[in-house]
């Protein structure tokens, strides 16, 4: 009878360590499926946020093509007949007339080149044709001819061409920065400096403005195309300023990355 109640008890607990192991086996079998579940859903949503953040830049892109073909053709031709006009117009007016007329036809002049100088900066396939240096150059040579402020540009290493997605994107987030830098800083210096090493480039963009609280400006649409493009790059980015004490970006690239 003792031998009897003792199997009993020797299969009570079989059946109960039995019972724990396919409950434990089951919890640990749940858990990775939960996990691999919860990890699928973070990178589905990782690619449709890569997705929308990549057909937002197309569009964008696209835009400003057709605005640079616009100013090129249009806005560029019709000052060209403006300027036409003022000459024939010269000889059907007085001398005392002369001054004035050749002021405004230089100041049509000047619109004209500032107009298909903007074109180009707008036209990624003007940028992917000079290259990410010559493209900043265009802009450091712009500001320096309209008297906005003074440019500075640093390039360091050997040059790399990068892909045309890489560069379009970089120069966009730099040229965010540069408009921003007009319209806000009321600077009278800017800094860019481009650092090409082994697997990186880094690059460094500052002012000597106003500055400005970082976190009073997070919803700023154009910091968030700033880091978005970023993001889309694969690259470091960090924005820092503070009241009095100018801004500066800091981007850290890698040469090669994964679009999708």
């Amino acid at each position: 009878m003792q031998k009897h109640e003792i199997l009993l008890i020797v299969y009570f607990i079989t059946i109960l360590v039995l019972a724990m192991a396919v409950l434990v086996i089951f919890f640990v079998a749940f858990q990775r499926r939960k996990n691999k579940l919860l990890m699928a859903r973070l990178s589905a949503l990782k690619n449709f946020e890569k997705e929308l953040a990549q057909s937002q830049i197309e569009i964008k892109e696209h835009t400003l093509k057709n605005i640079a073909w616009e100013l090129h053709d249009n806005v560029g031709q019709l000052l060209s007949v403006a300027n036409i006009q003022l000459s024939m117009l010269r000889s059907k007016v007085s001398e005392e007339h002369y001054e004035d007329l050749d002021e405004t036809k230089e100041v049509v002049l000047t619109t004209l080149q500032e107009v298909r100088s903007l074109s180009k900066i707008l036209n990624h396939d003007v940028i992917l044709k000079n290259g990410l240096v010559g493209s900043i150059d265009v802009e450091m040579k712009r500001f320096d001819r309209l008297k906005f402020l003074n440019p500075t540009c640093k390039v360091e290493g050997n040059e790399i061409r990068l892909s045309n997605e890489q560069e379009i994107l970089i120069f966009r987030i730099l040229q965010e920065f540069f408009s921003n830098v007009i319209k806000h800083a009321k600077a009278k210096n800017l800094f860019v400096h481009l650092d090409y090493q082994e697997h990186f480039l880094h690059i460094s963009v500052r002012d000597d403005g106003v500055g400005f609280i970082t976190n009073q400006s997070q919803k700023n649409s154009g910091l968030t195309t700033m880091e978005s493009r970023a993001r889309l790059l694969q690259a470091e980015f960090d924005l820092s300023s503070s009241p009095g004490n100018g801004t500066e970006l800091r981007l850290k690239c890698p040469y090669s990355y994964d679009p999708r």
